[in-house]
């Protein structure tokens, strides 16, 4: 079942504006058992921080975040791309974050979020993306079943 949602790009101050959304996402997700970096009790004063340190990476041009929104325009979803990288790797870009509320499941929203990414990751010249994620969870599922992608192997972008 799709519903409607539109995609976009967050820039710092659109961080900050939806910094109780972005907070809620990241608290639904890893209290959910997503496995992004963060351990268990984990608290919206945390997820705010880590929001926060977001915003000034946007603002450094380090990443791009974008979000997906509902058709309330509330943010229930969003995904990295960390553009900073090392000299020698200026065709590599890392995918972090891929994160959809509990309660926005199943709609498409990962799925396009990812489409949108690769669309992006190849405007700014970048060939080669890296997901990193546990092997047998969620994350590797969706990757191989949805986007149609075999995590740990080598996919050439289109």
């Amino acid at each position: 079942m799709t519903t409607s949602f539109s995609l976009r790009t967050l820039l710092r101050d659109d961080i900050l504006e939806h910094l109780p959304e972005l907070t809620d996402i990241l608290v639904s997700c890893v209290n959910g058992g997503a496995s992004v970096s963060f351990m268990l009790p984990f608290s919206p004063e945390t997820a705010t921080a880590f929001w926060l340190r977001m915003a000034q990476s946007v603002a450094a041009g380090e990443r791009i975040v974008l979000a997906a929104a509902d058709a309330q325009q509330r943010l229930v979803g969003t995904v990295q791309l960390i553009t900073d990288q090392p000299e020698n790797q200026p065709h590599r870009a890392d995918v972090a974050k891929l994160l959809v509320h509990q309660n926005a499941r199943r709609q498409g929203l990962a799925n396009a979020l990812m489409s949108r990414l690769e669309a992006i990751a190849r405007e700014q010249g970048k060939s080669v993306l890296v997901l990193d994620t546990a092997t047998g969870s969620g994350a590797e599922t969706f990757m191989y079943s949805v986007v149609g992608k075999k995590p740990g192997k080598f996919h050439a972008m289109r």
